[in-house]
């Protein structure tokens, strides 16, 4: 991963080469130095392994979302604010598979940071299951009114009726927590 002070003097670099160019009489080449520097100041705030994450997500392949993932070392340093926000948020998702408790602490880490608007509905959305199969229904039906109220677009009206229909069928009965505590009481 190429750090954003290396990134920055490339595009300093290509500015001034492009600057030269010009004066020199070669458009083309300008033109070109500054298409090379607009792709660089690209990953400045996008960068590549966020990118290659998501379209393994959108291919369901978790596997290779999780290895993307990996190679960022350290993002609090090597990412601005919201790819940050982003790559927490993307880490839960891969995680929510395996681990709710870890992937229910990055998701909150992740809208602490700053996510945006849809961003947001889709994490109260994860948030929102976690908490349902949890056993915390207040919780869940707070997470669930937050994430329709952000869902500017409409696009997750399918999931979040899918969460409701899960908050009806549980009303009484008790969770997969609450049945393991039950047994564990009977065990004593």
């Amino acid at each position: 991963m190429i750090s954003r002070i290396i990134r920055i003097s490339v595009m300093v670099a290509l500015i001034c080469v492009s600057v030269w160019q010009f004066f020199e009489g070669n458009i083309g080449n300008g033109i070109f130095c500054i298409l090379l520097m607009l792709i660089v100041l690209f990953t400045y705030f996008k960068n590549e392994w966020m990118i290659m994450t998501m379209f393994a997500m959108r291919k369901n392949n978790l596997d290779k979302a999780k290895k993307y993932l990996s190679r960022i070392k350290d993002p609090d340093h090597a990412l601005v604010r919201r790819e940050r926000a982003t790559y927490y948020f993307l880490q839960g998702a891969v995680i929510s598979q395996t681990n709710m408790t870890e992937s229910e602490k990055l998701f909150k880490k992740s809208l602490e940071i700053g996510l945006s608007q849809q961003e947001q509905a889709m994490a109260k959305l994860q948030l929102s299951a976690i908490a349902l199969q949890k056993g915390r229904k207040p919780e869940a039906e707070r997470l669930l009114a937050d994430a329709k109220r952000l869902d500017k677009g409409n696009l997750l009206d399918e999931q979040i009726t899918m969460i409701k229909q899960g908050l009806k069928r549980s009303q009484g009965q008790p969770n997969f927590f609450q049945q393991q505590q039950m047994r564990g009481a009977r065990r004593r």
